[in-house]
């Protein structure tokens, strides 16, 4: 999402899904976001009750993650353990992983850290996946490697179905329909369930939490170009933590077609930590540390 590098991609898709994949705007984009707001789109009105219920919903979504300070987030390291999923069986191991993202210029740095050692085991960085607005490399000691067309297709398509693209792009383009689609359940909770169709006919549904807010899934659809065949995958968040004002999910599922691909489960996450810009470049080399 393993997440990336064992599922070539994953963790790195995952948090992007998650946390990124945008180039975050203001907090005037959004209403909601600013003080005393209470919906995305509290200023619009329409002849549909239903988009504006849709709008106002995900104004209180932005609202519930943290507001300004989800929205102007610079960047972000993710720490934590995943594991890959086939057919619903776990593949061995559960990995550690560092995760580095910057949200303006794109780029997202993906590390697996081994644990291994004849006497005395110790941590190893020894491969790592590279990010940029286009394009995806694979970083190891014997060098740098550009990764599969169709890994970096499928990235790409998960990172324009993003929450972040949802609100920062979709939102603000011509012709875009949101359509609150009533209630449902979300792991045995209650959510509100939140349509986002361009004019292209590209979509998006977000489930929040009815309480909350707080966003507990988010899925598309979309059309194998090889076999022609529908495929829906989907990311369930869970376990959210208040970091630094942001509400961060420190668990995560990923599902394709309604089957278990992946999970990771993150033990520690900081925001605005000013990255060096190198980190992000597909030629910096391992180091023990990504700082």
């Amino acid at each position: 999402m393993r997440f990336g590098l064992l599922g070539r991609g994953f963790v790195a898709g995952l948090g992007m899904l998650l946390s990124g994949g945008a180039a975050l705007g203001q907090a005037s984009a959004l209403p909601s976001a600013e003080p005393g707001a209470q919906a995305a789109a509290a200023p619009q009105t329409s002849a549909n009750p239903l988009s504006d219920k849709g709008r106002a919903l995900l104004g209180a979504m932005v609202k519930a993650l943290g507001g300004d300070a989800w929205l102007n987030r610079e960047d972000w390291v993710f720490q934590g353990r995943e594991a890959t999923f086939y057919k619903g069986q776990p593949h061995e191991g559960a990995p550690e992983f560092e995760e580095y993202y910057r949200a303006q210029p794109f780029g997202e740095r993906v590390i697996i850290i081994s644990h291994y050692g004849v006497i005395i085991p110790t941590d190893h960085k020894d491969l790592a996946e590279v990010w940029t607005k286009d394009d995806g490399f694979e970083v190891s000691y014997k060098g740098v490697k550009e990764l599969p067309m169709q890994q970096v297709q499928d990235y790409q398509r998960r990172r324009r179905h993003s929450l972040e693209v949802v609100v920062e792009e979709w939102l603000k383009e011509p012709g875009v329909l949101v359509t609150y689609e009533g209630s449902g359940m979300v792991e045995r909770r209650l959510a509100e369930q939140v349509s986002v169709l361009t004019a292209s006919n590209d979509a998006v549904t977000v489930e929040l939490d009815e309480t909350t807010h707080l966003p507990l899934r988010i899925s598309f659809e979309w059309r194998d170009p090889l076999y022609n065949d529908l495929n829906k995958d989907s990311l369930e968040f869970d376990d959210y933590h208040e970091i630094q004002g942001i509400m961060t999910a420190f668990a995560i599922t990923r599902l394709h077609n309604g089957e278990m691909s992946g999970q990771r489960f993150l033990t520690k996450a900081s925001y605005n930590a000013k990255l060096p810009a190198d980190l992000f470049d597909p030629t910096r080399p391992l180091q023990k540390k990504a700082k």
